[in-house]
C-alpha cells in the first residue's frame, strides 16, 4: 500500500488532470448546440443514459419544441410523451416547464439575460427552480453560462474516494467535494468543463464500479488500485 502523498492538493489535482488529458484528450463537452439544448439535456439526463436523452432531444426537435418559449407553451402531457425515452418523463416534463416558466416570468423569455447574471446569484436562482439540484445547476453554470462552478457527480466522487482525495469529513456532501476544486484550481470555466468531462470518461473506461486497475493512468497514486493489484 503506498504512503499518503504530501503534495499540495492543487498539484495533485493538476497531476490527475494532466494524466487524464494525456490518455483521453479533449472531450468536447457539453454535447449540445447552444444553451437551450444544454439545459434540456442537463434536466433530461438526470438518472438516464445519454443515448436515451439524445432520443428525447431528437423527438423535441422533430416536434418543433426546440426553445424555452416552445417548452413553455406546449401542454405538459405532450412534452412528457416527447421525452418518454429519458425515463421519469412526467417529472422531467414538469421540470422543463418549470425552467421555461421561470425565464418567461422573470426575464421575458430571454435566456441570455438570465445566464449573464453573476455566478453566485445565478447558481442560487437556478437552485430555486423546481427540479434543479446542485449537479444540474452546475452543469448549466459551466456548459450553458460559461461560469466556473465545478460539477460533482457520482463518477467524480467514486474516483476521488478511491485515490484518497475525498473531503476530510465522515459524511461529505456535494459542497465538500466541490470546495476542493474551487479552492485549488484557477476559476476557469474551460478547465472545469474539460476536467469534469475527463473524470466521467475515466470512470466509464477504467474506474468502473468494478475497477479495471491494470493499465490505469492513476494506479501508481491510487491506494485502492495498488491494493487490488497486489492481491491479485
Amino acid at each position: 500500500m503506498p504512503k499518503a502523498t504530501t503534495k499540495p492538493m492543487a498539484a495533485r489535482l493538476m497531476d490527475v488532470y494532466e494524466r487524464f488529458y494525456a490518455v483521453y484528450g479533449p472531450q468536447h463537452w457539453w454535447p449540445g448546440d447552444g444553451p437551450f439544448e444544454v439545459i434540456a439535456g442537463a434536466i433530461l439526463t438526470q438518472s438516464a443514459a445519454w443515448t436515451n436523452v439524445e432520443m428525447a432531444l431528437g423527438k423535441m426537435k422533430g416536434a418543433g419544441c426546440w426553445s424555452l418559449d416552445a417548452v413553455h407553451k406546449i401542454p405538459e402531457e405532450e412534452l412528457a410523451e416527447l421525452v418518454r425515452s429519458s425515463g421519469y418523463f412526467n417529472a422531467k416534463a414538469r421540470k422543463l416547464k418549470a425552467f421555461a416558466a421561470h425565464v418567461a416570468d422573470n426575464y421575458q423569455g430571454d435566456l441570455d439575460v438570465f445566464l449573464a447574471k453573476p455566478l453566485e446569484p445565478l447558481r442560487e436562482e437556478l437552485l430555486s427552480i423546481h427540479g434543479i439540484g446542485e449537479e444540474t445547476a452546475d452543469d448549466i453554470m459551466v456548459y450553458a453560462a460559461n461560469q466556473p462552478s465545478f460539477v460533482i457527480d457520482t463518477y467524480t466522487r467514486r474516483i476521488m474516494d478511491r485515490i484518497g482525495m475525498a473531503p476530510d469529513s465522515p459524511n461529505p456532501r456535494y459542497a465538500d467535494y466541490q470546495t476542493i476544486f474551487h479552492n485549488n484550481l484557477p476559476q476557469e470555466p474551460q478547465l472545469y468543463n474539460e476536467f469534469h468531462a475527463l473524470w466521467d470518461r475515466h470512470a466509464k473506461e477504467a474506474c468502473t464500479k468494478t475497477p479495471v486497475c491494470e493499465g490505469c493512468c492513476l494506479v501508481d497514486i491510487c491506494p485502492m488500485g495498488q491494493g487490488l493489484i497486489s492481491d491479485s
